[in-house]
């Protein structure tokens, strides 16, 4: 298995979720357990004898995907950000644009400690704006993003741009 064969899984879908649109599906990923376990250690690798974060925080949805497989395997605590509304306890929030609207996410107020290394996950970076937002949830909690990580990057979104300053990494790039 190689890179080469996790981006010929990623399947393109026209004019999804809206006209105009071209939505980059992972989930094709996960139908072949080897595709999703390589996507899994070759991310993994990074910290596995490097620096190791803390805690992995996850983005709904797809980041708790390819996010609770990582903390699994490097044996740390999984954070989950959500969509508005969908946590029960007191949270922070954070606003932010999407490529086709807006959304709000939430954070529990206390799902990380101050001081605490956090490698930041989703399955894509598009605009930037989630994952901007999602920094900045992580940093009202008193912890510090070492990483972002990607499983695709559209680059042609400019994406990093709205996260410059942070280590950024991605497997594929479009």
């Amino acid at each position: 298995m190689s890179l080469e064969d996790i981006k010929n899984a990623v399947r393109e879908i026209p004019d999804y979720p809206k006209p105009g649109i071209l939505f980059y599906d992972v989930t094709p990923i996960l139908q072949y357990p080897r595709l999703y376990k390589e996507t899994t250690d070759i991310i993994a690798q990074k910290y596995i004898n490097n620096k190791m974060p803390d805690k992995i925080v996850g983005i709904e949805s797809r980041g708790f995907i390819f996010g609770m497989p990582l903390a699994y395997k490097l044996d740390l605590g999984f954070i989950p950000v959500r969509k508005k509304g969908k946590l029960p306890y007191d949270t922070y929030e954070a606003s932010y644009d999407l490529e086709y609207g807006s959304a709000t996410i939430e954070i529990h107020k206390d799902a990380l400690q101050k001081g605490d290394k956090v490698v930041i996950l989703d399955d894509l970076l598009a605009t930037g704006g989630t994952a901007a937002a999602t920094a900045e949830l992580v940093e009202k909690c008193g912890a510090e993003v070492i990483a972002f990580e990607f499983v695709i990057e559209l680059g042609f979104l400019n994406g990093r741009e709205k996260i410059e300053g942070y280590n950024v990494n991605s497997m594929i790039r479009y």
